[in-house]
């Protein structure tokens, strides 16, 4: 006699109603954002300011000769549009003794006004990276898909959606000064939606994973909301936020750092989503008699060694960001705790908490909303891959 233990692969019952009312809820939240962006698009979009003024203009060019005694001048480069090739001042920023010849660079030319002592100068301005940046995004790509294969892809594409989103949409609406808290959430269900029925197809088992982020996405929002006048966050001391206050006094800079901290918590969000809504999936299919409790425990246990990794994870991620200036606080003579409520460090740790927060608490909910979706198996009802 031979027994054959549950395939993971087993197909999962779901109830018809249970996928019409899922439908129902998705097409209501799909059909909020469509409308929301529409409503806070940012058609007064002010024109873009140049960059650069009208004596200036940028070039590049490759380092042929390096004069350190030459205090003035001591690159010399040739110049790529002209062939020319021309003095360069060095920036302080930048030390001349790093650079080496054939180091591709981007200068400024101040063009000459007219005045008898005017001459046309150049002066560095950065190193050139595209081609080290195109070999490790065209890697990035061959690694995802060589590994991931068409779902890879498709995580590809929603991403190329997902930052279209925020560039074409969320950065020109918060400069138009609309409301950061709205075009945050707008922002965020549009890009949960392209990303997650992108890489992950449209089924329960993601619309599930979907569900999980929309409530840690709302708790998120809620926290920041909180916690930006609770811990007295000052915008204007960051020096990004105080130049975008002078191009466009229209912002809500505070509104800016709120929208950020939403955005920065989907990304984590969503990976914790997909990993519960996956495990529960799996262990539905590998336990189709099992109860609700029983496979919301057991998933729990996997969600509760997430949340242990990934604590860490987030915290060192920041210590990563953030070593040069934890460096220079610890050579202050000052308390820690003291350190860690200065303006430039706090900023950092509340968004951190509050997307920490989000995510631990989306755990169990996404569980909860998996367990009761995928149910015990039922007879007479449509069925959905474990694998969808």
């Amino acid at each position: 006699m031979h027994t054959h233990s549950p395939s993971s692969d087993a197909p999962i019952r779901v109830g018809k109603t249970i996928r019409i009312a899922l439908g129902v809820v998705m097409g209501i939240l799909f059909l909020a954002t469509v409308v929301s962006v529409l409503l806070l698009w940012p058609f007064d979009a002010q024109p873009k300011r140049p960059w650069l003024d009208e004596s200036a203009s940028q070039a590049s060019g490759a380092i042929i000769r390096i004069d350190l005694s030459d205090e003035e001048t001591p690159l010399r480069v040739r110049l790529d549009n002209t062939g020319e090739e021309v003095g360069v001042q060095g920036n302080p920023s930048v030390p001349v003794e790093e650079m080496a010849v054939g180091n591709r660079i981007q200068v400024i030319k101040l063009n000459a006004l007219g005045g008898l002592d005017d001459e046309t100068a150049y002066i560095f301005f950065d190193y050139e990276r595209i081609w080290p940046l195109a070999f490790l995004a065209a890697l990035f790509v061959v690694t995802v898909l060589a590994i991931a294969r068409l779902k890879g892809l498709a995580a590809i594409i929603g991403l190329v959606g997902a930052l279209a989103m925020v560039w074409f949409y969320t950065l020109p609406a918060l400069v138009s000064g609309r409301n950061a808290l709205l075009v945050a959430l707008t922002t965020a269900s549009a890009v949960m939606f392209i990303v997650v029925y992108m890489a992950h197809g449209i089924s329960v088992k993601t619309t599930t994973a979907l569900l999980g982020t929309f409530a840690g996405v709302s708790m998120v929002s809620t926290l920041a909301w909180l916690a930006i006048p609770a811990s007295h966050l000052t915008p204007l001391t960051h020096e990004d936020l105080a130049e975008l206050n002078y191009a466009a006094p229209s912002v809500d800079l505070k509104g800016v750092l709120l929208c950020g901290m939403v955005l920065a918590g989907v990304g984590v969000l969503n990976d914790v989503t997909v990993t519960q809504a996956s495990s529960v999936w799996e262990l539905r299919a590998a336990l189709p008699d099992a109860s609700r409790l029983s496979i919301f425990n057991r998933a729990m246990r996997i969600g509760r060694d997430h949340i242990a990794s990934i604590v860490y994870t987030i915290a060192f991620a920041y210590v990563g960001t953030a070593l040069g200036l934890l460096t220079v606080a610890s050579t202050l003579d000052f308390p820690l705790i003291s350190l860690l409520t200065f303006e430039d460090i706090a900023g950092e740790i509340v968004p951190t908490l509050v997307a920490s927060i989000g995510m631990v608490l989306a755990i169990p909910i996404t569980t909860a909303i998996g367990t009761w979706l995928s149910g015990p198996a039922l007879s007479g009802t449509a069925t959905e891959p474990a694998a969808a």
